[in-house]
């Protein structure tokens, strides 16, 4: 087997072909030809990777990654992360390269698990009546206003006329209670 460079390593290669995608360079010393991705030939947005190389040109290029598919040996390459004067490394802890390969992950979308808060929903307040909060949360005044949670629309009628039947219940239940004492 042709020795092959180390991963991370840089190297200057040739242009052995361009396709829409991107281009395949020559690594010296091997048979061995290696893609640049149109992605990785520059920071900056590239749609065609003619406009940027053609055949025969010399690059400079980092091997960032191996990959065995089919039986083949796939080399990925990046011209974005060398100087193409010096052959100096741009990203010499590959800080760059890991926040591509985050970008490349997919997200997972949890929007169809829909969170319920029944225990807090449900609850009535002992001191006025009112759903959705309880008795120590209550801010009602002794004739003052109310506080709820805004009713569904179907709700809406029901939910008043019973908040309201409460609270008379319940001033009717108290003027009861200290007339008994």
């Amino acid at each position: 087997m042709e020795p092959l460079p180390e991963l991370y390593a840089i190297f200057q290669g040739e242009v052995a072909a361009v396709t829409e995608y991107g281009a395949f360079i020559k690594i010296p010393g091997c048979r061995k030809q290696g893609l640049v991705h149109k992605t990785h030939m520059s920071s900056c947005r590239i749609d065609k990777p003619s406009e940027i190389v053609d055949v025969g040109d010399k690059v400079w290029v980092k091997l960032i990654g191996k990959e065995m598919k089919d039986d083949k040996l796939k080399l990925s390459l990046s011209m974005k992360v060398v100087n193409q004067g010096t052959g100096k490394d741009l990203d010499p802890n590959n800080v760059s390269l890991d926040q591509d390969e985050r970008k490349k992950r997919t997200f997972k979308d949890y929007t169809s698990q829909k969170i319920t808060l029944e225990a807090v929903l449900n609850t009535v307040c002992k001191k006025c009546g009112c759903k959705g909060h309880f008795a120590k949360e209550c801010f009602m005044q002794p004739g003052g206003t109310k506080y709820s949670l805004i009713p569904e629309e179907e709700e809406e009628e029901v939910t008043a006329a019973e908040c309201e039947r409460r609270r008379k219940s319940s001033l009717s239940d108290g003027s009861s209670k200290k007339r008994k004492k």
